[in-house]
């Protein structure tokens, strides 16, 4: 009697205590994560989401993609540490969370390298180039802006624009209208792509890279971003700094964005503007070249460059009007290597 009394008494507290370690994890579970928890990729911004490369992860929980999944000899969250001389059934809690089944959620660094498309561009105004043509490079593509108006981007892309420098912001207050829907899109089409700023010479250069920094988002599968530097002659700016404080501003600029995107910047330059002011500098940085009349090596002499801007009046079904032509130097393996994070190739 006695001895079933006890067993009685004991089985109501295991009832009971498991109804309240149920409870506890329901409750848990059914937190909302508080405004500090969220970061600002999925806050309510004025600028768009970003999103990160992803693979496949066999767990029945998802993983964030800035977490290392647990190795073997690593017990996973909600598992309770095995103690000696126990078993794994009775070390595992009573309820475990109710997270959907998604064996195929995303891992970072794992998706597949994009196609390169051959070009189909047609020119409006177009070079003959002689012998060494932007035909003869295997990974052509553009740069656009609000000018370009709405652009059809599978269709730009099908016609061979593999990579797309999209302007983002100039100065300190100005952001290109189009440029979130181009962001987006552009990505949506399968392009690599970047964001450029056109530096403006009467406005502090820290002033500005805050800017670009609170407008374009840091999405690690983005192409490192552009300051494009040049004399504008239509720019209500009529400034024109010395060398030295030009390579000064430029410097400060690339520095934080450097810090902030954690890739180096590439240089966007003209021969005027480079003639002037950066014959001989910034040799560790990536430049990109515009030369439309003859091939870099004669208008920037001795200067490396990783891209060409070969043409101002490139025509391509998905785009309206004219359109930017550019190339990348390098084949379509280096091309892969340097956008998966490997070392620059600029080369003459």
């Amino acid at each position: 009697m006695r001895l079933s009394i006890l067993t009685s008494l004991v089985a109501g507290c295991l009832v009971l205590a498991s109804c309240r370690s149920s409870t506890e994890t329901a409750d848990v579970l059914s937190i909302a994560p508080s405004r500090d928890d969220v970061t600002s990729s999925v806050s309510a911004t004025a600028g768009p989401v970003p999103s990160a490369n992803v693979g496949s992860v066999s767990t029945s929980t998802p993983v964030a993609s800035s977490q290392a999944l647990p190795s073997s000899n690593q017990t996973l969250a909600w598992s309770a540490p095995v103690q000696p001389n126990t078993t794994l059934a009775s070390a595992m809690p009573a309820m475990r969370p109710s997270a959907p089944l998604n064996p195929t959620a995303p891992m970072a660094g794992s998706s597949p390298r994009a196609q390169v498309y051959s070009q189909r561009f047609r020119d409006a105004k177009p070079i003959n180039f002689g012998r060494a043509s932007p035909r003869d490079h295997a990974v052509h593509g553009v740069d656009i802006s609000r000018w370009q108006g709405d652009i059809d981007w599978p269709k730009l892309r099908s016609q061979g624009a593999n990579f797309a420098y999209i302007k983002a912001t100039d100065g300190g207050d100005h952001l290109d209208p189009m440029f979130r829907t181009n962001w987006k899109r552009a990505k949506d089409a399968g392009l690599k792509r970047g964001a450029y700023h056109f530096f403006y010479w009467c406005r502090v250069a820290s002033d500005q890279a805050s800017w670009f920094i609170r407008n374009v988002p840091r999405d690690p599968d983005a192409l490192p971003p552009v300051i494009d530097v040049e004399w504008n002659g239509e720019s209500s700016c009529k400034k024109r700094p010395s060398p030295e404080k030009v390579r000064e501003k430029m410097q400060v600029f690339m520095d934080m964005l450097e810090r902030h995107y954690g890739k180096r910047p590439v240089i966007y330059t003209a021969p005027d503007f480079y003639r002037d002011n950066l014959r001989g500098a910034f040799n560790e940085y990536p430049f990109w070249l515009r030369s439309v009349a003859a091939h870099p090596s004669k208008v920037y002499p001795g200067r490396k460059w990783m891209f060409w801007q070969y043409s101002g009046s490139g025509l391509s079904h998905g785009v309206d009007g004219k359109i930017d032509l550019n190339v990348f130097h390098g084949s379509v393996n280096e091309w892969h290597r340097w956008t998966e994070g490997g070392q620059a190739l600029a080369r003459n």
